[in-house]
């Protein structure tokens, strides 16, 4: 079976700044199933369609059909060598499904406080113009935009906190399940990108 990397971590922790790092590391293409379902659907596949018919309905697409997309995903040319799950599994039963078809040889846990996770995106502010994300602490944007800047509806602290509280519930049993294997790789991501891109970075090497 072609040997592959997970990725996951709370909201906010950065996953998307390092799965990219990752990927140019390894060479494994990052897959987002996020994205996977939308090709599909675009696409008017068999299974797009009956995607499609769950997310319309807002019902979450069932984990065997995920399972199927990842596999076909898989038998791509560009996936030879493995690929990078970023963001899945979210359930211990999906990590189950996913072992049956891909063997995983490392689970990057990109591992950062919950009070930290809620001032990284309760601080966030959007240009609406550019689209460009800043920060009110950690990356300010000029004085002359300042006017103009946005907070997006979801970045509140009830919210945070909700979608936080779903991440332990469902990661808990999903870390201890991967550690009991010998597979988990925790990563202090309460540092910078380039201080936690070099951890992974040596954890891979090894």
């Amino acid at each position: 079976m072609t040997t592959s990397i997970v990725l996951f971590g709370p909201p906010g922790a950065g996953k998307g700044t390092q799965a990219s790092k990752i990927s140019e590391m390894t060479g494994k293409p990052q897959i987002s199933t996020g994205d996977m379902l939308r090709i599909a659907v675009s696409e008017a596949s068999d299974l797009g369609a009956k995607a499609q018919s769950y997310m319309e309905s807002g019902i979450l697409v069932p984990d065997e059909l995920i399972i199927e997309l990842i596999s076909n995903r898989l038998k791509q040319e560009d996936a030879i060598n493995g690929v990078l799950f970023d963001g899945f599994p979210r359930t211990l039963n999906q990590a189950i499904a996913l072992s049956s078809i891909v063997d995983i040889s490392s689970v990057i846990s990109i591992e950062v406080p919950d009070e930290e996770i809620i001032k990284r995106i309760v601080g966030r502010r959007m240009d609406p113009i550019t689209k460009e994300i800043y920060h009110i602490s950690f990356k300010p944007a000029p004085d002359e935009i300042q006017g103009r800047l946005i907070q997006r509806k979801d970045d509140n602290v009830e919210t945070v906190m909700n979608r936080l509280k779903t991440y332990h519930q469902q990661t808990s049993p999903l870390s201890s399940w991967y550690d009991d294997q010998n597979l988990l790789i925790p990563i202090d991501g309460n540092k910078s990108i380039e201080e936690v891109a070099t951890d992974i970075s040596k954890f891979l090497s090894n």
